[in-house]
């Protein structure tokens, strides 16, 4: 069996996020981690290697420093680790995203494909349903659990306050929840092996049926109007009241003037 997960790198965003002046976000310039919701999908395809023995294969898209994150999947377990980089792909919007992974997962051998629900970068959920449109395979989204049977899986599918079992044939697309699981931490002998590892690098010639109207920043139907970093805070008032009265009598007048009470 062959399961591809699908991994982001995106911005740590404890440490602030950056943009472009086209509004798309600078990458090259923040601190980076594994999109959550990804590293749960890579616990899920490693849970099915550790018990069926599945190849696990792991692709993102970005920038050459994705590659980190591809090293990082592999010291966890992932056997294989696919990068697709190219200039011309850059600014990509969920569309020109899908569309460019798509093209690169039509040159891989796959029984299933799992990503994460959605990025913390964007929050849109929609590149993973997207993908499978595009291959033309079934998807079962929000995925709280993962099982397989025979060729097929069956997922038990978040819902509202409740849950749907959904069974769907191999080929087939898994989104999953960052609540799907407690994902692995990396191991000493995967570490070595993922400082050893070859990562596969595919551009823009490598895809397979994509037009170039449909990549990048011009092939990206989604138009950025205006971004701006976050706003700072000032440093406020500062009061040094003489009593403990005085300073409740100040926060009580405070309040009052706020309407809080």
């Amino acid at each position: 069996m062959k399961v591809i997960v699908c991994i982001k790198q995106v911005p740590d965003t404890k440490g602030g996020v950056q943009f472009n002046p086209d509004g798309t976000l600078n990458r090259a310039a923040m601190l980076t981690i594994m999109n959550p919701d990804d590293k749960a999908g890579l616990e899920a395809a490693l849970r099915l290697k550790d018990q069926y023995g599945a190849e696990v294969t792991v692709l993102t898209m970005g920038l050459p420093k994705a590659a980190d994150v591809l090293q990082e999947a592999i010291a966890m377990g992932a056997d294989k680790g696919v990068l697709v980089t190219d200039r011309v792909l850059g600014g990509a919007d969920t569309w020109a995203t899908s569309t460019t992974i798509a093209g690169a997962l039509r040159k891989l051998d796959y029984d299933l494909i799992i990503t994460g629900r959605q990025a913390i970068d964007g929050d849109t959920a929609q590149v993973g349903p997207q993908i499978a449109e595009h291959l033309g395979i079934p998807v079962i989204s929000y995925a709280q659990e993962i099982k397989v049977d025979g060729d097929a899986v069956i997922v038990k599918r978040q819902y509202d306050d409740g849950y749907h079992m959904l069974k769907a044939k191999m080929p087939c697309l898994v989104t999953a929840l960052s609540e799907l699981n407690e994902p692995r931490y990396m191991t000493p002998g995967g570490i070595f092996d993922a400082v050893n590892a070859e990562i596969t690098t595919l551009g823009r010639a490598d895809l397979v049926d994509v037009d170039d109207s449909n990549i990048g920043l011009k092939g990206s139907p989604t138009k950025i109007a205006k971004a701006s970093d976050k706003v700072r805070k000032g440093a406020g008032e500062k009061v040094v009241p003489d009593s403990p009265d005085e300073a409740v009598s100040y926060i009580v007048g405070k309040l009052k003037d706020k309407h809080v009470i």
